[in-house]
């Protein structure tokens, strides 16, 4: 058969339409001229935005700090000629040591009671099917719209029936109650990331049920771990409430009840409060710095799920 013959026989009778084209779908043609547009956005309409936003978060953390190292009674915009003497009149006599002190006692043992607990409660809600799951989880969800402030007369009841009134503990106690609920639900959507197929394997090679978790499934919630017990750490330290009212005499007061007194009724020391709030900032922003990578991670993996 010749070449010609091959052509009129494949040929379109006369008059037919040609073939249709294949529709055009969302191909990389498309991809790339989406790529296209964004790049053609001007520089100036993403900078501006984000410069402003700098401007109103920084210049406040900037002032504080203006007036914690400048010298009393100096009114330049420049930290120079820098001072420590506000740093160590509240370290010293106004005996911020000892309230950083039971800061962090108090933020320890938050982060590490509101973790184990929240933990346990959290794999109960990922794992198990109980009657009234749904209506715990509710209940759960509920008890954020509750503000702590309703709960401080009965709290403080049941603390001075427990002697607990002027302890470290009472604050530990009321701290981890309220930072539970959000924590369970946070862990347990976590946990419903990892397949149960895992923990399956791991009972069918010998291992309990306690031991496939801390084997498998543990290392997998480092992420939600440090979310929560971050979370967790610095809700305890920055909360004002529940020391000042549980907490009466000063050997006892943290952090925040310390710059409270630092505000007199007929003036107020600028230099001792700021320096007082950037000893009271510093702990958190290095905290953050460290586990930034984690608490990222951790709270993406937790709004996949649950």
């Amino acid at each position: 058969m010749t070449a010609a013959a091959t052509r009129t026989r494949t040929a379109p009778a006369d008059g037919a339409a040609p073939p249709a084209a294949p529709p055009e779908g969302p191909g990389p043609t498309a991809a790339r001229k989406r790529h296209r547009a964004w790049d053609e956005v001007p520089r100036w309409q993403i900078y501006l935005p984000l410069g402003v936003y700098l401007v109103f978060t920084l210049v406040p953390f900037y002032w504080i700090l203006l007036f914690a190292v400048r010298p009393a009674g100096s009114t330049s915009l420049l930290p120079w000629p820098m001072t420590t003497a506000h740093f160590e009149k509240v370290w010293t006599e106004r005996s911020f040591g000892v309230f950083f002190q039971n800061s962090l006692l108090i933020g320890i043992a938050v982060l590490v009671s509101t973790t184990v607990v929240a933990l346990a409660g959290g794999y109960a809600l990922a794992r198990f099917d109980f009657r009234i799951k749904k209506g715990f989880m509710l209940a759960l969800l509920c008890s954020q719209f509750v503000p702590g402030a309703l709960l401080l007369v009965p709290l403080f009841q049941i603390f001075a029936e427990l002697r607990m009134i002027n302890s470290l503990g009472s604050v530990i106690i009321a701290e981890t109650v309220f930072q539970l609920p959000l924590s369970m639900i946070l862990i347990s959507g976590f946990i419903r990331n990892v397949p149960p197929s895992l923990e399956e394997a791991a009972w069918v090679d010998g291992c309990s049920r306690f031991t496939a978790f801390r084997i498998v499934v543990l290392p997998l919630l480092r992420p939600g771990l440090v979310a929560v017990g971050s979370f967790a750490f610095v809700h305890a330290w920055n909360h004002f409430l529940f020391a000042l009212m549980f907490l009466s005499s000063q050997s006892k007061q943290t952090i925040p009840v310390g710059l409270n007194t630092l505000m007199g009724a007929d003036s107020v020391d600028l230099g001792a409060l700021a320096a007082g709030g950037v000893i009271a900032a510093v702990p958190v922003v290095i905290v953050f710095a460290f586990i930034q990578k984690w608490l990222v991670t951790g709270f993406s993996a937790g709004a996949v799920k649950g």
